[in-house]
C-alpha cells in the first residue's frame, strides 16, 4: 500500500479507468505533445504559467494554456485546479488533462448541429461591450435578475459555449467516480477556466479559486483590477440555503470562524471549505455541485491581461496587488513566477506559523507581443526554474501514481515537443 491507499495492480489487472493502464499511458504520452498545449511551468508569447508547491505535501494545483484550441487559430483555453483530500493532486491533473478535451468535443457537436439547423446564420456581437453587459450566469436555476429578453442580447457563441461548458463539467464529475485509482469520495478539485475566442470571452468556474482581469480605468487609463468569477464557498447565502435544503450543514469552526464549511449531517466531516467542486462525492447528495458558473465579457482594447490563480495567492494578495505585481513583472515570462513568489513572501508575513499553500498561477495577455519583450521563451519552459518548482510536472504516463514526486525530466524542452 502506498502513502495515500492505493494499491498498485500489475497492468493485466487494471480497470480501463486506471491511470496506470497502456491505453492510458499512449493517451496521456499523446496529449502531452500536442502543440500550444502547456502545462508545465513556463511561457509562450501570450502566456505566463507556474506553479510551486507549499509546505503541506504533494503539490495539488495543476494549470493549463491550450492555444489554438480546438484546432481553431484565434482560441485559447486555460485553467487552474487546486485539489484537495488525499488524492487531490490525482484528481486535479486529470480534470486538467481531460476537461478541455470533452469541452472541445460537446462544443464541436453544438457547432455542426447548430450549422445543420440554422445555416447562414452569423455571430453577431456588435454593440455588446463590457462597460454595457459584463456577466451572464448560468446554473441549476436561472438567476431571477436575468430574462429571456436579457440573454437573448448575448452573442450566439455564449450560448453555445455555455452548454458545453455545462455538459462537460457533468460528465468530468461522473467520470471521476468511475476510476478506480483516484478516490474521488473524500478528494476534489476546483476548476477556474476560461476559452477566449477574438473578443469573446466565457469563464466557467466551480470552487473558490478565480480570475481577475486587469483593465484601464475609462477615466484616468490607470490599471484595474475586475474580478471575473465569485468564490463559490458556503458562505454565500444562496449556496448555503441550497446546502442545507439538502441536508447538508454549514457551520465554522472555533478555530477558524471566518471560514464557512460543508459537513455531512450527523458527522462532523469532512468540513469542505467550498460549496462547488468536482469529485468530493461524499457530499454531491447533501448540497454540492460540480455545475460550474458560466460567465460572458465582451473584451475590449482597454483590457490588457487575465490572471487565473488558486487561493494560495487569493489568501494572502488581493486583486489589486495582484494586477499590479503582473503588470510591474520583469517580462511577461516571469509574470506567473513573479506572482507566486510574492504570494510566498505574503504567507512568511501574514502568516509565519502556518505552512504555505500551493500556488499555481495563469496570466493570458490579451495584447499583440511587444517588440520590446524579448526575453520571453518563446514557448519554452522557463531556464530558471529549478527541479523543486516544477514539482507536480508530471513525468509521462503515471504522474498522479508518483504521489506528487518531483520531476525536472521536462526541464529545458521546447514547448512544441510536449
Amino acid at each position: 500500500m502506498s502513502a495515500f491507499g492505493i494499491r498498485k495492480r500489475r497492468s493485466s489487472e487494471q480497470s480501463p479507468g486506471s491511470q496506470n493502464s497502456p491505453f492510458d499511458y499512449r493517451k496521456k504520452e499523446r496529449l502531452h505533445r500536442i502543440p500550444g498545449r502547456l502545462y508545465l511551468n513556463g511561457s509562450s508569447e501570450v502566456a505566463s504559467l507556474f506553479t510551486q508547491q507549499g509546505k503541506k505535501g504533494p503539490n495539488q494545483d495543476a494549470m493549463i494554456v491550450w492555444e489554438n484550441f480546438g484546432s481553431r487559430r484565434d482560441t485559447v483555453f486555460c485553467g487552474v485546479f487546486d485539489g484537495h483530500g488525499s488524492h487531490g493532486h490525482m484528481v486535479a491533473k486529470r480534470v486538467r488533462d481531460d476537461l478541455p478535451l470533452k469541452l472541445s468535443a460537446h462544443w464541436e457537436v453544438r457547432v455542426k448541429t447548430e450549422d445543420v439547423l440554422l445555416r447562414g446564420t452569423s455571430v453577431n456581437t456588435s454593440g455588446i461591450n463590457s462597460e454595457d453587459a459584463p456577466f451572464i450566469y448560468a446554473d441549476e436555476e436561472p438567476r431571477a435578475s436575468i430574462g429571456v429578453e436579457e440573454i437573448e442580447k448575448y452573442p450566439d457563441i455564449f450560448q453555445t459555449v455555455k452548454e458545453s461548458f455545462l455538459k462537460a463539467f457533468k460528465v468530468m464529475d461522473r467520470e471521476l467516480k468511475t476510476y478506480t485509482n483516484i478516490n474521488s469520495n473524500y478528494s476534489g478539485t476546483t476548476a477556474v477556466t476560461l476559452l477566449k475566442q477574438g473578443q469573446n470571452l466565457v469563464i466557467a468556474n466551480v470552487g473558490d479559486s478565480r480570475a481577475v482581469l486587469g483593465t484601464r480605468d475609462n477615466e484616468d487609463n490607470s490599471l484595474t483590477a475586475v474580478q471575473l468569477t465569485v468564490d463559490l464557498k458556503p458562505n454565500l447565502p444562496v449556496e448555503a440555503e441550497r446546502i442545507r435544503k439538502c441536508k447538508g450543514r454549514v457551520f465554522a469552526l472555533r478555530e477558524e470562524p471566518e471560514v464557512a464549511r460543508v459537513w455531512l449531517p450527523k458527522t462532523n466531516f469532512p468540513g469542505l471549505a467550498m460549496s462547488r467542486a468536482l469529485g468530493d462525492f461524499c457530499l454531491k447528495s447533501f448540497g454540492v455541485i460540480s455545475v460550474p458558473e458560466v460567465s460572458y465579457r465582451r473584451l475590449t482594447e482597454k483590457d490588457e491581461f487575465i490572471v487565473l490563480a488558486t487561493d494560495g495567492i487569493w489568501d494572502v494578495l488581493c486583486n489589486e496587488e495582484v494586477v499590479k505585481i503582473v503588470a510591474s513583472a520583469p517580462t511577461r515570462s516571469s509574470a506567473a513566477k513573479t506572482l507566486v513568489e510574492a504570494a510566498v513572501r505574503g504567507w512568511n508575513t501574514k502568516y509565519p506559523t502556518s505552512r504555505t499553500d500551493d500556488c499555481a498561477v495563469v496570466c493570458l495577455f490579451l495584447k499583440a507581443f511587444s517588440v520590446g519583450e524579448n526575453e520571453v521563451n518563446n514557448g519554452k519552459v522557463d531556464a530558471s526554474t529549478t527541479p523543486a518548482e516544477m514539482n507536480g510536472s508530471d513525468a509521462l504516463g503515471n504522474d498522479e501514481n508518483a504521489l506528487g514526486t518531483e520531476s525536472n525530466k521536462e526541464q529545458g524542452k521546447d514547448w512544441s515537443s510536449l
